[in-house]
């Protein structure tokens, strides 16, 4: 989506659909973690992953860009969640690395994204 296209839903945000992708990455990735993770570290992954992509979402819905700003860093929060318990899966050798790392690569291009979104929401519009 180029940045002359208007955005009608949070679904147009590239943001939001890489989120996605990462969260559908990271429940596969975590599929294989042990047993007694079913209600660890694979939860807390999975539930993080989740809040991302959520709280653009709401965000967006919510009626000022105050309170979009505040969902924006909620998932900026939960997407640095995410980073730090890949560097716990490492370090416990859980799940596969090549997945591992997608979830990373992905992982760093929301963060990037979410920036470069709260920054630019925080400017005031100019006129056309």
């Amino acid at each position: 989506m180029s940045e002359d296209q208007e955005v009608k839903s949070f679904r147009d945000l590239i943001v939001w659909q890489r989120s996605i992708q990462m969260c559908v990455v990271i429940y596969r990735f975590t599929r294989i973690f042990p047993a007694d993770e079913m209600y660890g570290l694979r939860s807390q992954l999975r539930r993080a992953s989740v809040s991302v992509a959520s709280n653009i979402a709401e965000g967006y819905g919510r009626k000022s860009r105050g309170e979009y700003l505040q969902f924006l860093g909620m998932s900026r929060g939960s997407n640095y969640e995410v980073q730090t318990q890949l560097v716990i899966a490492r370090e416990l050798e859980f799940g596969l690395e090549i997945e591992r790392a997608n979830c990373v690569r992905l992982s760093i291009e929301i963060d990037k994204l979410l920036n470069s979104f709260i920054k630019s929401l925080g400017r005031p519009k100019s006129p056309k």
